[in-house]
């Protein structure tokens, strides 16, 4: 994997409404390898940060989701 993969894997494992399965689907890496390489690539304490932040997020796995997919859109956001 290069540098530009394990980046955008690091960016994408960040973002509160990536899920770990689209991580999966687009670079073959399930959560535990993902885990794996967050804690290969980032400093300690970045990485407890990290662990924090995502164990329990409901977004980070498709299963927990209250929707399915989308974005947030605000309820006038098509009337302009």
């Amino acid at each position: 994997m290069d540098k530009s993969d394990v980046s955008r894997i690091i960016e994408m494992a960040w973002e509160d409404r990536t899920p770990f399965d689209a991580i999966e689907a687009q670079f073959g890496l399930n959560e535990k390898a993902v885990k794996r390489l967050m804690r290969d690539n980032l400093k300690p304490s970045s990485y407890e940060s990290w662990r924090k932040r995502v164990q329990g997020r409901s977004t980070k796995h498709l299963a927990k989701r209250g929707f399915s997919v989308g974005r947030h859109k605000s309820y006038d956001q098509n009337k302009i």
